[in-house]
Formats: structure tokens, sequence, C-alpha cells
């Protein structure tokens, strides 16, 4: 909290010109005091300025100074909290009389009434509790009060929420008493009970007698109800005396069905049982909830039973925090109460009744009734139990959807203790899910799902079996359980799979074995299908079973082995099982509260240790299962095999992980032996061959296996990467190699080998610099900025070693690798930003003299390096240093001193003036940077020479090189003025800036007319989203307005379609079928503009005969199913005929004008024909069509064809539409929107030779 001083200080330099007055009022007080001797205390300014309050309210009838009144007021305001209680508590009586006439005056101002109040505040805080025991009548506290209270329902917004925090603040800190309430509470709370009531009153009797200014009470009512709010949060809830008046009125408001009032109702009960969850307000809560529980309205009112129902929950739900142990043992009666409102007919109220007791479940059952509870917990659970199971009899048939999330709501928070209380409850919904007139089987799928999580498959399956290898007479199969057990199971019995759902899975595939070669029938497809299912549960009986080291044993494992030898299919579930079971304990034994079992599922931390022990013994065998499996796969489906052997990885011994590696480490060195060996063989089989060579997948096994070795290994880890990096024969090779280091680098292992070894790391990549293959590059790169994160001070000169190969990266075609270039000049970069003022050893730096001076690490250092490559020999060199420059500019400008920045413009501008473009290309680039992001004072001056360069390659069309300038001369523009601009650029080119200023008016003009109209949000809708990875990218290659710098943004036009970097396209595609883009005519539904709406196409089967002939052209059920409508059914008058005659109705259709010529409208879908586009058509040309029209009529005759076209699939609508629509028959290809021949073009017809 500010000092008296800091807040005077801030009165004596105003900000606004109404607060000069109190200034004034402050320095001749201060004047005074200086007069007087007196000290600048809190209690000196107290005194002067009461002297000066008691001068300017004069007669005490508020006829005093009225301008010098409300400054003094707020200068008391300021200085009253720091008075001494005593004095407060002395001067009570002399400035609540000085106050009142202000604050009953009835146009007292908001100025003068907030800080009047904010006194008042201050001394009802400095009052002890003899003060407050004095009466109203008396100028008392209590007086006061009643004074805020009026105030607290002022019309105006600031004074009421000024009164209402200083009465919050004034009952919130009672002075020292052995009552839980404030001694102002009561009167409080029967002011504002009595304001409350008669304001509902009047409201209720406008609306009974339906006047037309019925809710001209709802705003007062409104403040009303808020000054309750506030008292309920200030007072610990509300005075005991008064619970029941206050629930009883309330309840009424809330019947009144205005949903703001409700809510506001609500927020009140809220702020009650909020302020009844400390300990010592408690004591009022039993009260209250009986109070609500007696108000219980009748069953079938809709107004006031839901807000009664949750008001309810929400107060159980406070008393379950504060008393849960007594608060569950209520629950039994309380969901009594509440199922009976589940049979009503009104939806609200069983939805209500619903959330209600999904509430009570979730939070009135503590988690040590779940852990350990007592005989009586049990009973108490079972008599829940009861009362579900009672919920899905036929009585409240019509809330079984609510039913279901109540139901799910049990199995959630019983887990395991659902199991048995639970089993009826189960079976009843899988009869009744099994009825196939049920219509909410998705519903109960999830609740049995909820019971299968909850209670475990066994208990489940023991009420509702899967009757599929030996179906037991009368009951159906229930196929449709193995999905809902895949997406469910956990933490439960594994051993049950192993002797349920194996079983199962053999019966199955043997019968799919039985078939034999045959033809797969529609059985044997179902078989197959549950044999997938089967094990697609197996990754749920593996995430944290209870039995792990009972049931998966050797017998299991070697099971699974085979499987994933043999079984393609089922690879990707044996694999996310097998994981599964080393994850879930490691998550166990990761949780940092060790004693929540209820978190932990009943497995401690210590049982997943011992999990995690017992799976390490498999761990050898099953890798090298893993391994096997893994060469055997093709790369598409290797991921899952991978992370399954990075599981097992982690949990494996060290002695094993050793002997693993040594072991893959040599069939890698054998591998590699006969590669190079058989070079001209393989490199004769690769190009059929799908699957990578042997060395290439024991290289990835390298590379998964390098997190988890430990440090005596990384010596034969790195000999192996140093042999393949070399090898630029093998690019896949490589790029795995160079993968390591990064892979080392997120292991804490890892990190510490890379701080040992980075400098033999470092020689390696400097020596097989030239040995990198095009491929691999990328992943050099990363390896190198892997490796610099590593370096220590004293070995800074591998930067400047690999800096010339990051700025050549720089303009490298592939993307990826160019984005790791960029970001690792800004590693370096901030590298040596960390390490300023270390020496930089340059005599260590290949290619630079034994005798080369070492240089102190600095960002400007940083530069000069990267300047260098400016004296390149290529312009390729020279083109690259300057995109690296551009990009170190951008991310280090603030921190780079200002002559480094002003010396590298300079030389950027004299290569402006080279005859190359690729070099120029680049300095646009930086040039552009420059614009937007330097300071307008060192850019200013360089305009005189810049500009003139720049107009030099404005009239290049090569390379876009006339559109950069434009733009860059367009950021100038907006970010230093038009005229500095102007006046550097030549006489000759000025036409351009003219172009760029007529433009931006133009545009600026625009928006305005669209913002008179209306349509800003339009014009912001359509603005550029974020369509760049970086701000570097976005400084760099966009060229949107708001990208500016200054305001002057607001005025650039949008960009032209011109200069969008790519276009846009569209696809159009079936809303039935979606658009398959393997196929090779997925082209066809491309388009490089929007197109129009297309109609929707019907689709209807032939009719036949007795014969199985089709039937063209009758219509026995509406016009709609005529096989020959061409147009959209619905909109035209029937097929055939009618076809013909909607044709030459329609507003498409050919119009005779003046001389006898026919024009057709040229306007699509519109009906203002007024202003139709038309055009001239030959009579022989229409004659021609009106004859094909007539051939299209069939005569009841099917001429070939696929039937009926529905409709036109796709219209077209706008250049690159496409005519997709099926044509109707007899008829020549049309291209326009379905409906008629307009569309804007008529076309002749082809001869029917020409399809």
């Amino acid at each position: 909290m500010a000092t008296l001083e800091e807040k005077l200080d801030k009165i004596r330099s105003p900000n606004l010109q109404s607060q000069q007055q109190t200034v004034v009022v402050l320095n001749a007080v201060e004047e005074t005091l200086k007069e007087q001797n007196t000290s600048p205390t809190p209690t000196g300014y107290f005194a002067a300025l009461l002297a000066l309050l008691s001068q300017s309210i004069g007669d005490g009838k508020g006829n005093g100074n009225k301008e010098l009144t409300p400054s003094i007021v707020y200068l008391l305001d300021t200085v009253t909290p720091f008075a001494p209680q005593p004095l407060l508590r002395a001067k009570f009586t002399q400035i609540l009389t000085l106050l009142a006439p202000v604050l009953l005056l009835a146009g007292a101002d908001a100025p003068l009434l907030k800080p009047s109040i904010g006194c008042l505040e201050s001394l009802l805080l400095a009052q002890d509790s003899a003060a407050w025991k004095l009466p109203t009548s008396e100028i008392s506290p209590r007086r006061a009060v009643a004074g805020l209270l009026h105030l607290a329902l002022d019309p105006r917004p600031k004074v009421r929420k000024r009164a209402q925090d200083a009465l919050r603040k004034v009952l919130k800190n009672p002075p020292p008493s052995p009552s839980l309430d404030h001694p102002a509470s009561d009167l409080c709370a029967e002011t504002a009970m009595t304001s409350l009531s008669d304001l509902a009153t009047k409201a209720a009797i406008s609306k009974k007698q339906k006047k037309p200014s019925a809710g001209e009470h709802d705003p007062a009512l409104i403040h009303a109800l808020q000054l309750v709010k506030t008292l309920a949060a200030a007072s610990g809830g509300w005075p005991s005396r008064n619970l029941e008046a206050l629930c009883e009125l309330l309840l009424s408001i809330a019947k009144g069905g205005n949903e703001h009032m409700t809510m506001a109702v609500f927020d009140i009960f809220e702020m009650i049982f909020e302020g009844m969850a400390d300990e010592v307000a408690s004591a009022k809560l039993p009260r209250l909830l009986e109070i609500i529980s007696e108000m219980r309205p009748a069953a079938h009112d809709t107004q006031l039973l839901p807000p009664w129902i949750a008001i309810l929950s929400r107060g159980y739900d406070v008393s379950s925090q504060i008393e849960p142990e007594e608060t569950f043992q209520k629950l039994p009666d309380l969901f009594a109460m509440i199922s009976e409102f589940m049979d009503s007919s009104s939806h609200n109220i069983r939805v209500s009744a619903s959330e209600c007791l999904i509430s009570f479940v979730a939070n009135c059952i503590p988690d040590q009734v779940i852990i350990e509870p007592s005989i009586y917990d049990e009973k108490t659970l079972e008599k829940i139990a009861k009362l579900a199971e009672g919920l899905i009899s036929v009585k409240y048939q019509a809330a079984w959807m609510e039913t279901f999330n109540v139901l799910g709501a049990i199995f959630d928070t019983l887990r395991w203790r659902a199991d048995p209380i639970m089993r009826n409850v189960v079976r009843t919904i899988g009869e009744i899910r099994g009825s196939d007139s049920f219509v909410g089987k998705k519903q109960a799928d999830e609740v049995i799902g909820r019971a299968i999580r909850a209670m475990g498959p066994p208990a489940v399956l023991s009420a509702l079996p899967l009757n599929l290898v030996k179906p037991v007479k009368g009951e159906t199969g229930r196929a449709w359980m193995l999905p809902i057990l895949r997406d469910y199971t956990c933490n439960t019995s594994l051993q049950h799979f192993r002797t349920e759902l194996v079983p199962l899975s053999e019966a199955m595939f043997q019968r799919v074995l039985d078939h034999g070669e045959a033809a797969k029938t529609m059985e044997i497809k179902i078989y197959e299908t549950l044999v997938n299912q089967t094990w697609s549960i197996l990754p749920g009986y593996c995430d944290l079973p209870l039995d792990l080291t009972v049931a998966f044993d050797q017998s299991f494992a070697e099971m699974l082995a085979d499987l994933l030898y043999k079984q393609v299919d089922l690879r990707l579930d044996v694999c996310r099982a097998l994981k599964s079971l080393v994850e879930s304990n490691q998550a166990i034994v990761a949780i940092d509260d060790g004693d929540d079992l209820l978190l932990q599922s009943r497995v401690s931390k210590v049982d997943a240790q011992k999990n995690l022990a017992y799976l390490s013994g498999f761990s050898g065998n099953l890798l090298a299962v893993l391994f096997n499996v893994y060469s055997q796969t093709l790369p598409q489906s290797r991921g899952p095999i991978l992370q399954t052997i990075n599981a097992y990885l982690s949990i494996t011994s060290e002695k094993e992980l050793v002997e693993t590696f040594d072991r893959v480490s040599t069939m890698l060195a054998t591998a590699m032996n006969e590669a190079s060996n058989t070079e001209g063989k393989n490199k004769s089989q690769n190009s059929q061959d799908k699957t990578p060579s042997t060395s290439q997948t024991l290289m990835d096994l390298v590379i998964t296996m390098s997190a988890y070795l430990p440090r005596q290994s990384f010596g034969a880890l790195f000999n192996i990467a140093s042999l393949i990096i070399v090898k630029n024969d093998e690019p896949q090779l490589q790029k795995k190699a160079y993968k390591l280091i990064p892979r080392l680098a997120d292991s804490d292992t890892g990190k510490i080998a890379l701080r040992e070894q980075h400098g033999e790391l470092g020689n390696l990549l400097l020596s097989s610099a030239d040995k990198v293959s095009a491929p691999a590059r990328r992943e050099r790169l990363a390896a190198m900025a892997a490796l610099i994160l590593f370096i220590p001070d004293d070995s800074l000169h591998f930067i400047p070693s690999v800096l010339s190969e990051v700025v050549i990266c720089c303009k490298e075609n592939n993307e990826k690798a160019r984005t790791i270039a960029y970001d690792l000049l800004v590693t370096m970069g901030r590298r040596l930003e960390q390490a300023k003022g270390k020496q930089i050893d340059n005599s260590k730096v290949p290619h630079m003299p034994d005798n080369a001076p070492s240089v102190s690490a600095s960002i400007e250092e940083f530069f000069t390096m990267v300047s260098a490559g400016l004296a390149g020999s290529t312009p390729h060199m020279i083109s690259a240093s300057i995109t690296a420059l551009t990009r170190i500019l951008y991310e280090f400008r603030e921190s780079v001193n200002s002559e480094i920045l002003s010396d590298l413009v300079q030389t950027m501008d004299l290569f402006l003036t080279s005859n190359n473009r690729e070099i120029v290309k680049s300095v646009l680039g930086f040039v552009k940077v420059c614009v937007i992001s330097l300071p307008t004072e060192m850019m200013l001056p360089r305009l005189q020479s810049m500009v003139p360069n720049l107009m030099v390659w404005s009239h290049e069309h090569k390379g876009h090189f006339k559109a950069k300038v434009k733009h860059i001369l367009e950021r100038m523009v907006r970010r230093f003025g038009f005229e500095p601009v102007n006046k550097s650029c030549p006489e000759a080119d000025r036409k351009l800036l003219t172009n760029i200023r007529k433009t931006k008016e133009r545009s600026k003009r625009k928006r305005e007319a669209a913002k008179a109209q209306g349509n800003e949000d339009d014009q912001q809708s359509t603005k550029r989203r974020g369509r760049f990875e970086s701000e570097y990218d976005e400084a760099l290659y966009s060229s949107d307005d708001s990208d500016a710098s200054d305001d002057s943004d607001a005025d650039m036009p949008s960009t032209s379609r011109k200069t969008k970097k790519g276009g846009e396209a569209y696809i159009m595609e079936d809303e039935d079928e979606p658009l398959d883009l393997l196929d090779r005519n997925a082209l066809a539904s491309i388009s490089s503009t929007k197109p129009g709406k297309l109609r929707k196409a019907g689709k209807k089967k032939m009719k036949t005969d007795m014969d199985g002939k089709l039937i063209v052209g009758e219509d026995s059920d509406g016009a709609d199913d005529d096989a020959m409508v061409v147009d959209t059914p619905g909109e035209q008058e029937g097929g055939g005929v009618g076809a013909y005659v909607a044709a030459l109705k329609s507003k498409d259709a050919g119009r005779r004008g003046r001389g006898g010529r026919l024009k057709f409208s040229n306007k699509r879908g519109q009906t203002d024909e007024g202003d139709d586009e038309e055009m001239d058509v030959d009579e022989k040309d229409v004659s021609t069509i009106k004859s094909h029209v007539n051939r299209g009529r069939g005569g009841g005759q099917f001429r070939g064809g696929r039937g009926r076209g529905g409709g036109m699939r796709g219209s077209r609508s706008g250049r690159g539409g496409i005519a997709s629509g099926r044509r109707g028959l007899g008829e020549d290809k049309k291209r326009g929107p379905a409906g008629g021949f307009g569309g804007g073009k008529v076309w002749k017809p082809k001869s029917p030779g020409r399809r």
C-alpha cells in the first residue's frame, strides 16, 4: 500500500485539469501548517482539513462553498486511513455531522459522494464495540451504516459500487467480540431484506397487472440483489437469524422466471455458501441447508424446482468440504429425495435432478471411503447402489438418458468398490442395450464402458458374458462389447485376458484356418475381425495390471513374441501392450505423492518398482525379438516398434544393455563390410527392395540405444559415428550417424559425454566437412546446433571453424536445412554473447595462420566473422553471407552497437549497385529488414543513396525485382513518410512513388466509405492471419499492411493478388464422399478460383417393370422420382417434358428482342433481369438445341448411359470450375449451372461422335 506522502505527491502533479482545484487546496493546507509550525503529519493534515471542511459546509445545510467541498473531502478521504484510530473515534460525531448533509443532499454529485463514502469507511473501521452498541437514533456508527446502505442502492453505478465496497470492508473487519457476526450485520441484513422485499412485491404486482411499465422495477431489484450479494460475501454467509427469511425471499424471486434475476439469486446463494466454507462460519451451514430443504417446491413446479435443486447441490458440495463424513452418511436420504424428481414430465426438472445427483456422487463420497471403507460405509454405498438400480426401472423410462449420466458418475466415483454392489445395474443395462428397439445404444455403451473401467472386465463379463465361443441357449452374442472393452479397459487383472480372451481368439482363428485357402466368405471376414478386436483389448489389460508378476510369465511372453513374428496385423496392438506395461508403472513411480492410493489405482510405488524390476528380466529376450521384427518391417510401420524398444531399453540393466550394444555394433560392422563388398549388387537391388538395408536398420537401433548407454560405451559409439560420417556414398546411413549427437543431448548421461568429448566430436565434424552428402546436410547442421550448447569458453574457436559452412547453408534448396542454418546462426550469436570477453583462439581455426591473434568474444565480433564472407570469390558465397547477416541483424539489432549497424547498412548500399542478380536479391531482403526494424534516425540519412540504388532495379522484371522494390518503397513511405522518400528519389522514377501514394489514398477512401456503411468488420475478417513460422520470416516475406511500424499502416492498401506468395486453391467435392487426392483424376476437382455454390444432387433408384426392364418417364410418387430429371430435383416441373417446359420458361431461357433475334441472359443465378448482359444467338443454333432437348426426353425408351443423373454434381461457377454433373440421356456435354441452358454462355452442341 502506498504511503501518505506518495499519495500526496501524486495529487501535487495532476494529469487532469479538473484536479487543479485539489492541488490549490492541498497547497493552502500545507502553507497553513507551515505558518502554524505544525509538522505535516497525518494528524496535522486531518485537523487542518476538518477545520476547512467545517468552513466550507457553512450553515450545515449544504449551502457552503460547493466548489471547494469536493476537493476538501477528497483530500480528507486520502488522509483519514493514515490518521490515528483514537483520533478518528474522538472526531466521529463531528465528521459525521459535517458529511451527513452532503450524503443526504438530493443533487450531490458523484465526485463529492465517492470520497465522502471513503471517509465514512475509514471512520467506521476505527470504531470499537462500545460505539457500535449505540442506537441508530443517535449520531453513531449505525446511522453511518444506514447512510451507506441508502447509497448502495443509488442508480449511479460508481457511487453504488463505492458504497458496496465500503460496506464489504466494514463488515469484514468487525471489532473484537465473541460474536461470529459484525455488530452492524443484523442492521444491514434487515435493511437490505426490506428493500429487496418491497421491490420484489412492486415488480410482482406490475407483472400481474400486465402494465406497460412492468419492467421498470427490474434495475432497482438487480441493485438490491447486488447489495444482498455484497453483504453475504462480507458477513461470512448471512446473519443466522435472517437466514430463513432471506432464503424464502430469494426463492420467490427466482420463481419469477426472469433469468437475470435467477442468476443473481444463484450468485447470492453461491456467496453465502462460499462465506460458510471457512471454519468460523461453518456453524451456520447445517441450519441453512435445513431451511432450504424445508422450502421444497411442488414436484411439478418447473419455474422454481430447477433453481432449488441447483442451490441444494451447491450447498451439500460446501458441506462435504467442511464435514465429509457426516455429509456422506446423509447421502442415501438426499439421493432418494432428488431421485423422486427423475420421473417428472418436465425435461428441465429431470436434467436438474440428474446433475444434482451427479454432483452428490462426485463431491460427497470421500476418498477414504473408497480406499478403506468401514462396515457402516459399505452399507451406505449399498443403499446408494440400490437407489441407482431403481432408476433404471420402467417408472423412470423417460429419464433413462439422464439416468445413464448418473450411473456413469457413480461408476467413476466408486471405482473398484462398484463390484459387486453395481453388478445388477450392469446386467440390466446390458439387457436394455441388447434390445433391437432401444434407441440409446450409444449412451448405454458409454455406461457399460465406465463400468468396465471401474469394476474391471472380469466383473462386467460375469454379468454380461460375450457368448461367442459357446453361446448359452436363449442368449444372444455380445460381440458389440469388444470395442467397448478396447476403449475402457485399464488397471485390471491381466490373467483374465489369458484365461478368457486368448481362448476366444484361438477359437475364432481356428475357424479361419479351417476355411483353408478358399475365397473368404463374409463369415470368415467376421471371424478375422473378432480376432483383431480381441487383441486390440490387450493394451488396456497391460495398462497398470494388478497381477503383472503372476500373469506375465515366460509362456505369455513367448506367445506375444510368436504373434510379433507371424501376425503382422497384430504387431501394433502387441507393441502398444508391451510399451504400456512399462510406461504405466513408470508413471506411478514418478508420482510425487506416494501415499495417494486412489491416484495410484491400487498399485503403490513399491509395487510399481517391483513390476519394473520383474519386466527388466524379460527385456533382453524381448529386445532381441523386437530387433528382429524391426528389421523385417517396412519403414512406414516401424514407429511403434521403435517406441517399444525405447521403453524396454529404459528398464534394461546396464550389463545387459552393454552386451546388447556390443552385439548390435558387431553386426553393424559385419553388415557394413558385406555392403562394401557387394556394393554393385546392392545398388541394383535397392531400387526394387523397399526394406532398408541391414546397416541402416542396425544404425537405427544404435541411435535408440545411445541415450541409455553407460559412459564406458561412448568410446565405441563415437567410433561407429566417426566411421559412418565419412561414408558419403551412403547418404541415409550418414544421416543416421549425425542424429547421434542430438539424441545424446536429450539424456543426462549423454550431456556429460558431450561436455567431455566436445573436442573429439568437433574435430570429427570439421574433418568430415568435405564428405557430407546433400541429404545429410540438415542432420549435420542439427548436430552442430546440439554440440555448440556444450562447448566450453576455451573452445569457442569451433564457431568460426564451421561458420562458413553454416553461412553457405543459408542458400540450401532444402527449406528445413535453411531453417536450421538460420537457427544455428542465432544460437552461435547467443553463445558468443553469453561468453562476452572470453578469448577465441584463431590459430586453431582451419585455413587461418598459426600466428593469428586471438580476439575477444562478443556479438560485434560475430558480425565481423559473418561479414568476412562478403569478400567471397563467388556471387553465391556473397549472397549467402548477406542472407546470414540479414538474419542475425534482425535477431541482434538491439544488442549490437550502432557503429557496426551503420557500417553494415553502408556496405549493403554499395552492393545494391552490383550487376549480379543473386547478390542484389539478398540485398533487397537486407534492405527490407533495415527499413522495418532499424531506428529511424539511422535510416533517414541513408535514403539519399539507398533510394536511387533501389530504383535502378525497379525496371527489372526478372525474379520479381520490380515487385520487391515497390514493396520496399511502400514500407519506406509508411515508416518515414512520403516526402523524405520522394525527395531522395530520382525525378525519372517518381511515377512509381506517385502511384504508391495514390493507391494508398484510394484505399483509405474505400476503407472510410466501408466504415461509414458499417462494413469494417468484414474488412477486418479478411486481414491476413499468421502465415509465418517466425518473426524474421514475417519481416522478410510479409507483404501485408499489419507489419508496418507506425499508425500510417492503416492507410495502406491490402496486398494485390499478384504480390501474394502462391495462389489459393479450392477443392470441389461431393457431400457424401470426400475427394481422394491419390486418385489420378483428383486434379480435375481442384480449382484456382472459388467455385459457386453447388446444387445438391439427388440419388433415386431406377424403377423396373415385371420383366425387370427399366421404367422411364412415369411419375407415381411425385416429380422427384423421375429418372430423366437433369436439373436439381424439386426445383423443376418434373422430368422429361417437364424439364423441357421448365427450360423454356426459366429465367435463363431465350427471349425474342427487336428484329426477332433471340437473346439469352448472361447472369448466373440472379433475378435482376434489368441488368442482364445479353448475347445474340442465331435461330438455327436454337433449333439445334431444341432438337437435342427433344432427343433427351427419351420417349419412355432407355438409350444407354448410367441411368438418372440426379442433378449436376458440380456446376461450373467462374473460371476454373468443372462441370462434373452427369448428362441426361441423349444430351451432349453442357457447361453452366444446373437449371436451364443459361449460366452466361450458350454452348453449341457437338456431334454425337465427339463425346
